[in-house]
């Protein structure tokens, strides 16, 4: 099967951010700003969660935390005194617990590494939860409430997500992708999300797989007498559709488990896409619905419905008479935003909306709002448009070093701009409708179009001299890197692997990109006279989206070396990919930046060489 070159398809389709926001570098240091984008439940927007409770019904809803602190993973004590929830209201993501009606808030965890989706023990002394702080993948731990002791609980190759303890308090299942890998989904790049529950005891003994889907079941909860385990299920490939933001229409299924056999039955629900199934009393069940605007919500096995929102996860009181969800809230457009990160020399920025190509200077930046070419003052925030399209739209400017003009791509983008319908399954797919590398002036002048027609070539870097540029191209019979000779307008061979994201070195003496390497993209730089190839990652996983340093000296990039965090299906986000890491430019001093679930990519330096 032939594969698109990794691009964040979602990414490339966001609009232009506002002016940054000044920050107080320490005494005496020196602070290097980074900008990401992130992907996440607003709709590819600011992660933007609230918690909310409301009796069965929807009605009488209130929030339960202040909206703007990013809460969620609720989840009710067995004697409803407590609710525990994940919050990120001091940083990276932590556990606290609250009474039901928001008093005796409590910090649970204090760690820079993820910690998230917590359940209670039956006799509320202990809480099960995932975290990232053992090996970077995300594994289970218990945190004794008494005393503070967190435990390790599993490990391994992937990640386990989604625990929840049998009533009678003899075991813990979860989901978990271990052994499993990041498959492609059929004719896409981004990675399907290959799960099964699986059970363990609660000292960590007697781990073993409890279904055989050869796809996704997960989210298990138990039955009263914890004999059987509630999951919702699909395909591989349907978890790719389930996981985006806002779907018309897919598919799940509700199954339930006997934990003895590992025995299974359909339960009847054929209801769109079902995801986060909940045993209530008896043989009562909810579950929410993620696809349809009019649909989304909370649904019941008795037919009734529950609040209707936007929900990402709930949790129900021991009666069922009360549900505390987190649900998605309205992204607001904001522009640089600081985020938290553990790595102290560094201040890192949210962005709204597509990482602008930043000038030499820092003066202005470049960006593409779908058919829009648009270039901002980064000191005042005014934007002014200096190109536009009626039939193609723009990816990747890129400055001359002396801002006088921009190169860009232009084109069908199929792949980004229709969605996940269009796939690459035969070589010719990988025209995606054709696009070729343009320039224009500053002033809007001048637009030419370089490279020839019949090809899909962009991604195009200027060498620091103006002279070349290097830009990635296939079609049916080839594919690699490109370097366009701006005197002759000829273009000779680089590269002839399956490369993307070429980028010359401020300094001028090599060229990165990404590589597709079996099912991996790993990054890659080689000298312009096509020698001194040398690849900088080995992780499992998909490294891309990377971009220099001012002095060449470093290179930060997007990284799915740690995987999923959750089950797809709750993250909103196209791929796993997206924790932010930074390296020399031969790769070695590896550091992470970010360390969350959700989708952060297309980093980019915004002022000063890292001197560290």
């Amino acid at each position: 099967m032939i594969r698109l070159s990794l691009v964040c398809s979602v990414t490339l389709l966001l609009t232009a951010i506002s002016m940054p926001v000044s920050s107080q570098q320490p005494a005496g240091s020196e602070l290097h700003s980074i900008a990401t984008l992130r992907l996440g439940p607003s709709n590819y927007g600011r992660v933007q969660l609230g918690l909310f409770m409301a009796n069965r019904d929807g009605s009488e809803e209130r929030p339960l935390t202040p909206t703007a602190n990013n809460d969620y993973s609720p989840s009710w004590s067995s004697d409803d005194r407590w609710i525990v929830f994940t919050s990120e209201r001091s940083g990276g993501a932590e556990l606290y617990r609250m009474h039901p009606d928001g008093s005796a808030l409590e910090r649970l965890t204090d760690h820079p590494a993820y910690d998230d989706q917590a359940a209670f023990s039956p006799d509320g002394t202990s809480l099960v939860f995932v975290t990232s702080r053992y090996d970077g993948t995300t594994d289970l731990a218990t945190l004794d409430l008494a005393s503070g002791a967190i435990t390790q609980l599993t490990s391994g190759e992937g990640g386990d997500f989604r625990p929840a303890w049998s009533p009678d308090g003899e075991w813990i299942a979860f989901s978990s992708d271990r052994g499993n890998g990041l498959p492609f989904s059929y004719g896409r790049w981004e990675a399907k999300h290959m799960v099964d529950v699986y059970l363990v005891r609660p000292d960590g003994s007697d781990l073993h797989r409890l279904t055989e889907s050869n796809g996704f079941c997960g989210s298990p909860d138990w039955s009263a007498d914890s004999s059987r385990v509630l999951a919702y299920c699909m395909t591989g490939d349907e978890t790719l559709t389930v996981r985006r933001a806002q779907i018309a229409e897919g598919t799940t299924v509700l199954k339930s488990f006997v934990v003895a056999s590992g025995e299974e039955s359909r339960l009847p629900e054929e209801n769109g896409a079902m995801i986060a199934p909940a045993q209530l009393s008896g043989d009562a069940y909810a579950y929410v619905r993620k696809d349809g605007a009019a649909t989304r919500g909370v649904y019941y096995s008795d037919g009734s419905r529950g609040p209707r929102a936007a929900i990402r996860d709930a949790s129900w009181s021991s009666d069922g008479g009360k549900v505390v969800y987190a649900k998605n809230l309205p992204a607001t457009a904001v522009g640089y935003t600081e985020m938290w990160t553990p790595a102290n020399e560094f201040e890192l920025f949210f962005l709204s909306g597509l990482t602008p190509a930043v000038s030499p200077t820092g003066r202005y930046a470049a960006m593409t709002a779908g058919n829009q070419l648009m270039i901002m003052d980064t000191a005042t925030g005014i934007r002014r448009q200096v190109f536009d399209s009626a039939d193609r739209f723009m990816l990747a400017p890129h400055w001359s070093a002396d801002e006088t003009s921009l190169l860009f791509s232009i084109g069908s983008f199929n792949a980004f701009f229709a969605g996940f319908d269009h796939l690459f399954v035969e070589p010719e797919d990988r025209l995606d409708g054709g696009a070729r590398v343009a320039m224009i002036n500053v002033d809007g002048s001048g637009f030419r179009e370089l490279t020839p027609d019949a090809r899909n070539d962009a991604f195009p870097s200027w060498s620091p001299d103006g002279s070349r540029f290097v830009y990635r191209t296939f079609d049916g019979a080839s594919s690699g890197l490109r370097l366009y000779d701006m005197e002759t307008g000829e273009s000779s061979v680089l590269t002839t692997g399956y490369d993307v994201f070429p980028l010359w070195s401020p300094r001028g003496d090599k060229i990165m990109f990404s590589r597709l390497v079996g099912e991996n993209y790993d990054i890659y730089t080689i000298t312009p006279d096509g020698v001194n190839l040398q690849r900088l990652t080995t992780a499992e996983g998909n490294d891309s989206h990377q971009a220099w340093s001012p002095d060449g000296e470093y290179i930060v990039y997007a990284g799915s070396h740690q995987g999923f965090k959750d089950e797809a299906s709750y993250s909103d986000a196209p791929q796993p990919y997206g924790e932010i890491y930074v390296m020399r430019h031969d790769g070695s001093d590896l550091r992470q930046l970010t360390d969350n679930q959700w989708e952060e990519g297309t980093p980019v330096w915004l002022h000063g060489p890292l001197g560290k």
